[in-house]
C-alpha cells in the first residue's frame, strides 16, 4: 500500500510544554484512520502540524508526499478538510458554497460550473441548489460539506470532529459516506469524540500526554488491552495518563 502520510519523532512544543511528543506512524491509501485523545491529549496540534497550519519543533513528516517544512502551502492545495465547528457558511447558497470553495481549493471557473451540476445530482439536491444552507437538515449539510472537501479530488481528507453533536442514525448514514470515499482510494484522517465511531476505523492511533500510548486495528487493541470496547481502552489510557 502506498504511504500517504508519514511522521517519525514529529514533536511540538510551546516554551517549556510539549504539546506533541516524538509521535510516529503511517497512513495509508484508501485507509480510514482515526486520531483519537481527550481533550489536551495532543492531537488537535499534531493535527495542524499535518496540515500545514502549524510547524513542527523538530521530527519529519510528509502528507500527499510533500514535506511539512518546506512545502505547506503545497500539502493544503493537496488535501480535503472538513470540520464539524466550520465546515460551510450558512447565509450562502447551497451553490454558492460549492462556488466558493472550488475556488479556495484552486478549481478554475470552468472546473467549478462542470462539477456543480454533477455534485448536486449526487447530493440529491438540485432542487434546493438556490436554498441558504442554514435551511437545510444537519444530515444534508453534513453531506454536503464533506462532497465539498473531496471537490478537487484530494488524496487525503482530514475530518475533525465532523459528527459532533449529530444523532446517531445520521451519524451512521455518514460513515456509509466515508466508507464509499476509502474504497475509491481516498485516505480518511479522522478524529472523534465517539469511540463507537472508532470501530469503524481500520486504524487507530490513540493519543495520551502528547504520546501515541496505542495504535492498531481496534480488534488487535481490544485484544491486548483486553477490553470489551474501544471505550474501554479510551478510559484506561486516560486513566493511566492522569
Amino acid at each position: 500500500m502506498d504511504t500517504v502520510i508519514s511522521a517519525e519523532d514529529l514533536t511540538k512544543k510551546f516554551g517549556d510544554f510539549t504539546a506533541v511528543d516524538r509521535i510516529s506512524f503511517e497512513v495509508f491509501q484508501g485507509e480510514i484512520f482515526g486520531f483519537l485523545g481527550a481533550n489536551g491529549a495532543g492531537k488537535t496540534t499534531a493535527m495542524k502540524m499535518l496540515t500545514g497550519l502549524l510547524r513542527p519543533t523538530s521530527g519529519q513528516a510528509q502528507v500527499a508526499g510533500f514535506d511539512v517544512y518546506r512545502q505547506p502551502e503545497l500539502i493544503k492545495q493537496h488535501i480535503g478538510y472538513m470540520s464539524q465547528r466550520f465546515s460551510l457558511y450558512e447565509d450562502l447558497t447551497v451553490r454558492e458554497n460549492i462556488e466558493f470553495y472550488g475556488g479556495i481549493y484552486g478549481l478554475t471557473f470552468k472546473e467549478i460550473r462542470r462539477k456543480i451540476p454533477q455534485l448536486l445530482h449526487e447530493l440529491g439536491l438540485l432542487e434546493v441548489e438556490r436554498q441558504l444552507v442554514k435551511s437545510l437538515p444537519l444530515g444534508w449539510k453534513q453531506r454536503l460539506a464533506f462532497s465539498i472537501a473531496l471537490i478537487h479530488e484530494p488524496r487525503i481528507v482530514f475530518l475533525d470532529e465532523p459528527t459532533g453533536g449529530v444523532d446517531p442514525i445520521t451519524r451512521r448514514q455518514f460513515w456509509e459516506t466515508i466508507y464509499q470515499s476509502a474504497a475509491m482510494g481516498v485516505t480518511i484522517f479522522v478524529t472523534t469524540h465517539y469511540m463507537d465511531e472508532a470501530e469503524y476505523c481500520h486504524r487507530v492511533s490513540m493519543m495520551a500526554q502528547g504520546k501515541i500510548a496505542a495504535l492498531g486495528p481496534p480488534k488487535q487493541l481490544k485484544q491486548a488491552f483486553q477490553a470489551q470496547s474501544m471505550d474501554e481502552i479510551f478510559l484506561s489510557i486516560a486513566r493511566g495518563a492522569k
